[in-house]
């Protein structure tokens, strides 16, 4: 069954106590529509957009709703704490503009570029009707290539400990930024909660690998289409669920580990040990064999650097790129 849900009730927060805006059954669909991570109503006019200072979403909360701008969250009918949810992108289309800048923010890469110091500098892009090129107010132009930053099912939260923020990505998914999760990609989840909660949001029409300025082509989401699949106790003998509870997903690109951690090192190491373990998984290897493997077939790509503190690795093994024999 296919689902309208618009961005009624956005939040920005995982919280266990949420209502969801929508409950659904395994294999459904959802269609959705997003704001951008920052709260801007999806409608701009062409003053706004001239100027650079957009309008907020009126119904915004900061001090209840902190985080990004998120839709949903939506619960899966039958879904428990061992489950994986499987997030199957279908169709992702940008809005109209987009939001990009950099400079007097005390991060990692505005340190790095030594514009911390310096007045923020913002660029306003329109997408063309076509959603295939954005052009910002200098001229400069990229291809628009979109996908959701952020799609994570809640995390479990201790009695007492309050909501989670959406700034860093964790095990159930989350702010990981990574540019492979486009049309055509599904994301695997651990499910930590009853109903998984799944949110989703922070439209990026274009984005390189680490989002050095911290922000991508920061979008709203006309269309986000996703189909929601449950895994049973993991998936069991499918293998979706990987030691230590990783998220990973298939893509274009091919099969992809997610790695975090508190360094670019840590994160790294947690990506390989995912991909080894996938590789281990799959094919029955020993750990020997499959990080020899890994070692002459799979990337390692920055993610992201700049989520709370929190950085990102993912482990790519593109199609066709190696044939283990059974």
């Amino acid at each position: 069954m296919r689902h309208l849900l618009e961005p009624a009730r956005p939040h920005g927060r995982f919280d266990p106590s949420l209502e969801p805006a929508l409950v659904v059954d395994d294999g459904d669909v959802v269609a959705a529509s997003t704001l951008d991570s920052g709260w801007h109503a999806p409608e701009q006019t062409e003053e706004a957009l001239r100027s650079g200072v957009l309008e907020r979403w009126a119904a915004h909360d900061p001090v209840r709703d902190p985080g990004h701008a998120l839709t949903g969250p939506v619960a899966v009918r039958g879904a428990v704490p061992g489950d994986v949810l499987e997030v199957r992108v279908l169709d992702v289309r940008p809005g109209a503009w987009a939001l990009t800048g950099a400079g007097s923010r005390e991060t990692y890469a505005d340190r790095a570029a030594g514009v911390d110091g310096l007045p923020r500098e913002v660029l306003v892009w329109r997408l063309d009707a076509e959603r295939r090129r954005a052009v910002d107010q200098f001229g400069d132009a990229v291809a628009v290539r979109a996908f959701p930053g952020l799609v994570g099912t809640c995390p479990a939260v201790p009695a007492g400990a309050g909501p989670r923020s959406t700034v860093p990505p964790r095990r159930t998914g989350g702010n990981v930024d990574c540019r492979e999760l486009v049309a055509g990609s599904a994301l695997f989840l651990p499910v930590e909660v009853t109903g998984a909660l799944l949110s989703f949001g922070d439209g990026h029409a274009a984005q390189g690998d680490g989002e050095v300025a911290g922000v991508a082509l920061e979008c709203p989401l006309e269309l986000l289409e996703l189909q929601l699949v449950l895994h049973r106790d993991g998936g069991g003998a499918s293998g979706v669920a990987l030691p230590g509870g990783r998220p990973w997903a298939t893509a274009p690109a091919g099969l992809v580990v997610l790695g975090t951690g508190t360094s670019l090192d840590e994160a790294a190491a947690d990506a390989l040990g995912g991909v080894v373990d996938l590789l281990v998984a799959r094919h029955g290897l020993s750990r020997q064999r499959a990080l020899a493997l890994a070692s002459a077939a799979v990337d390692l790509r920055v993610t992201q650097v700049v989520n709370g503190g929190v950085h990102g690795v993912h482990a790519v093994l593109p199609p066709g790129r190696v044939e283990i024999a059974g």
